[in-house]
């Protein structure tokens, strides 16, 4: 299927031949999605590295500021080492430090400074700005290290370091270890709420240090004959000794542009897993996408394999890396998808991670962060992605722990699981957002049925391919639509534009064609293939204007389609199950032009951990399909 891109396409999906990379990461703009609700950050990282140093302009935990940036702000609060891209939820912002002149303040609104835009510029790897105090900083970063360098204008000037930024801080402090050597230690709590992040910091010139009165900031004060100042910081999730061996392991030198060059490197080696030709514009759009991709998950062992577990001890993990941030319910659909294509090796580490979470906490990871189950969203859709993966012939991980973690996901009495099981659906008294839960539980024991399958366990695959029927015990035949049961009959009165409880950050319309692993079956229940094109059609022609309660998430609308969110992103491809492919590639195409642009505000919904920018690849390659 051709799409947005007229394609020389070369994607290495194994190996990357090439001996020089090409300069891909300079296509790639990170300000895309820091404006509007694309909850992205233009702060340096590594693929899928530990530290994502970037500036902090917001401090109140707004949903607009998930990312700690927002792009209609004008004042920067420091530079903290941990972000997250695209989630609909805040956190992270772990050790800030902003550079002052003179004495300095522990006060962030003393030492928030403005800034223009005009004076701003980042590209993979690397942030740099010129603060309106006539600072200029600039970031850059290995896997497990935040490189800073601030140039001042006078040779008196100073660093604040708050640990007190954003979450509730719920332990740490500092450990001076000489004049120019500092370990960090925070624990605090927001979405995650047990979460551990540690620091060593080390200053290319000596400094004086004040802590202000409970230890939880400190003032690094610099009168050095030097207007240029070098701070590295290792990072680990374990202890200040893990984030002293990242450090000395990953930048043993105080060449900057040598770690900058080397980040850029490293981009230009992600990115080129998949080569394309076009316009310069499109390919910003393109490798802009890719590059958000490869954000989050993050590695969260240290150098010597050392990571925090999901039961808060530290093990080490033998022969894979541990992974943290795995946004599930967003990232199964395509994200995953686009792993198992160009990431074999790190998709497998991921499997070898779910199973570590299952040993430790009794479960598969719903919405993992920082060794934290935030039970964010629905579903159990590890699941998904472990099924995905076996089918592609990843299946260097233990498959039968897996499998008994797949089922144990499936059966445990949460979130309406029993009720489920029960019934073969749910009730509206059964669980709040049922229709989406039935829905999607449906699919996640599709998937647990193709592993019982493939592990010849017949009495499973006999059992979870009979729960995964349990949609068609909510396809209204009437209005055929997923419509939400109470007692014996259906909710009445029916609106199915009404954003509510009974559905997950969606409407009926968005939610009836999630049948991705019987899409077939989907087509008959709803009289045939012509009758189903017609329900496709009236879906993109309503009219956009929902009902019910205002949802940030629903953005993005072609009719009742909303691109802005999840529950959507499949249902282009449903036209090719009737035949009518041309009808595809009409809305898919509108989508890869109206709303992905390489502006900031050039994503229209939740970025969500990089799903928005998986399709969005996935799509403009044509071969993204959904089909089971």
């Amino acid at each position: 299927m051709q799409t947005r891109f007229s394609l020389i396409l070369s994607i290495s999906l194994l190996v990357w031949t090439n001996t020089v990379a090409q300069s891909f990461s300079d296509y790639v703009n990170p300000f895309v999605g820091t404006d509007f609700n694309g909850h992205t950050f233009p702060g340096a990282t590594v693929p899928f590295g530990m530290v994502q140093l970037s500036p902090d302009t917001r401090i109140d935990g707004s949903w607009e500021g998930c990312s700690g940036y927002h792009y209609s702000d004008n004042k920067i609060f420091g530079f903290s080492h941990t972000h997250l891209s695209g989630t609909g939820v805040s956190d992270y912002g772990d050790i800030l430090i902003m550079p002052q002149l003179g004495r300095g303040s522990f006060e962030n609104s003393v030492y928030a400074t403005s800034f223009s835009h005009d004076n701003e510029w980042a590209r993979p790897g690397y942030y740099s700005v010129r603060l309106e105090n006539n600072i200029v900083a600039e970031l850059t970063a290995s896997q497990r290290v935040g490189m800073h360098k601030y140039t001042f204008p006078a040779k008196s000037y100073s660093v604040v370091i708050d640990l007190q930024h954003r979450d509730k801080l719920l332990n740490g402090g500092f450990e001076l270890i000489n004049d120019s050597t500092l370990k960090i230690s925070r624990v605090s709590s927001a979405w995650a709420q047990n979460q551990h992040c540690y620091a060593y910091l080390e200053s290319s010139l000596p400094f004086k240090i004040e802590f202000n009165s409970d230890s939880t900031k400190a003032l690094l004060r610099y009168n050095a004959e030097s207007e240029v100042l070098l701070l590295k910081v290792g990072v680990s999730f374990t202890s200040t000794l893990g984030a002293q061996r990242n450090l000395k392991n990953e930048v043993t030198h105080w060449d900057f542009e040598k770690v900058r060059d080397e980040a850029k490197m490293t981009w230009d080696l992600e990115l080129g897993k998949i080569e394309v030709e076009d316009n310069e514009e499109k390919l910003k759009t393109f490798y802009t996408a890719l590059y958000h991709t490869m954000i989050h998950p993050n590695i969260a062992t240290d150098v010597n394999g050392m990571y925090r577990g999901m039961d808060n001890k530290i093990h080490k993990a033998e022969g894979f890396n541990y992974y943290t941030v795995f946004s599930l319910w967003d990232t199964f659909r395509a994200t995953h998808p686009l792993y198992t294509i160009i990431d074999r090796k790190r998709t497998r580490d991921f499997l070898h991670t779910f199973v570590k979470m299952y040993e430790q906490s009794g479960r598969l990871p719903v919405w993992e962060l920082c060794s934290n189950e935030t039970n964010c969203m629905i579903g159990y859709h590890s699941v998904s992605v472990i099924a995905d993966a076996l089918s592609k012939g990843i299946d260097d991980f233990d498959i039968e722990i897996a499998f008994e973690a797949m089922k144990r996901s499936a059966t445990v009495d949460m979130f309406g699981m029993n009720a489920f099981m029960n019934n073969g659906f749910l009730f509206i008294e059964d669980e709040h957002e049922s229709v989406s839960k039935t829905l999607e539980y449906a699919y996640d024991d599709w998937c647990i049925a193709q592993v019982a399958h493939y592990l010849n366990k017949p009495d499973d695959y006999r059992n979870f391919t009979l729960s995964s029927n349990a949609w068609k015990n909510l396809l209204d035949p009437d209005t055929k639509l997923m419509r939400p049961r109470r007692n014996s009959g259906w909710l009445e009165p029916f609106d199915p534009k009404e954003v509510n409880n009974h559905f997950t950050e969606a409407n009926a319309w968005q939610y009836s064609f999630f049948v991705p692993h019987d899409v077939d079956g989907l087509i008959s229940a709803m009289g045939g293939s012509k009758n189903f094109e017609n329900q496709m059609d009236q879906l993109f022609a309503e009219s956009s204007k929902t009902s019910g309660r205002n949802q940030v998430d629903i953005t993005g609308l072609i009719g009742q389609y909303a691109h802005g969110n999840e529950p959507s992103h499949h249902i282009a491809y449903l036209y090719n199950h009737v035949g009518k492919p041309a009808k595809t590639k009409k809305i898919v195409h509108a989508i890869l032009e109206d709303f992905y642009t390489s502006e900031p505000d050039g994503l229209i919904g939740n970025e969500d951990c990089g799903q928005m920018s998986a399709w969005y690849v996935m799509s403009a390659l044509g071969i993204l399909d959904h089909r089971a």
